[in-house]
Formats: structure tokens, sequence, C-alpha cells
């Protein structure tokens, strides 16, 4: 764990806003193939901003790290805002990444903007 950040290390010993959310207003699942990580978010929408998001993440420390950070960061984000979130506005909001896991960082922005994107086609 030495190559990581203090706030990956935070984030994946102490994650938040972790587990399954009942009838998400969202969510999205997304996996990288080559390493095998898998991302799931669930969000919950009130007056168009994020309420909250849960996530579900099977995959390295990084993986965990990412999905923790982004659930606390976006909490109470228009979805403008929260759609605009770039993976390297992930990576550098949690310290940094190694280059071989910066994939965490782009598997957390899929996910959100895909849950996103899923809760705009379920209200039309």
């Amino acid at each position: 764990m030495a190559a990581y950040s203090e706030t990956v290390v935070d984030h994946f010993e102490n994650p938040r806003n972790a587990g399954e959310m009942d009838s998400p207003d969202g969510e999205a699942t997304v996996r990288n193939p080559v390493c095998g990580d898998r991302m799931q978010v669930m969000l919950r929408i009130n007056d168009g901003r994020i309420a909250k998001l849960q996530w579900l993440t099977r995959g390295c420390p990084a993986a965990i790290a990412t999905s923790s950070w982004t659930s606390e960061h976006v909490e109470g984000w228009t979805l403008a805002e929260a759609e605009a979130l770039t993976r390297e506005a992930i990576a550098e909001g949690i310290g940094g990444l190694p280059r071989d896991k910066l994939h965490c960082s782009v598997l957390a922005a899929d996910a959100l903007q895909g849950a996103i994107a899923d809760y705009r086609t379920r209200t039309g």
C-alpha cells in the first residue's frame, strides 16, 4: 500500500457509503475485463441533486477507494455537476494513483455517468 496516497488508504480501510440501496433512482455496473474490477453505483436523487450514492465494488484497494471517495464527493451535487466529474478529477481528488491503477478512476467516473444516464432514462 506504500504507493498509495493517505486518502486512498483511508478510503480503502474506512470505506464510506458501501452497500446496496433499496429501489435506487438510477444504477449502473461497470467492469474492467483485464483486471476483473467491478463497480456498481446506485443513486438516490432529490430535486435534481444526488441525495445519496451507494456502491458495491469488487476489486483492488484503488477501486474501492475511488468508489468511496466519489460517493462522498458528489453528495449534494446537481446531476450536471456530477456528469462533469472526470476520471482525472477523481484521480487527483484521491491524491493520485499509480499508473497501473488509473483505470480505477475511469471505472468510478463511468459508473457514476451510467447511473445518471439510467436515472434520466427512467424519468424520461
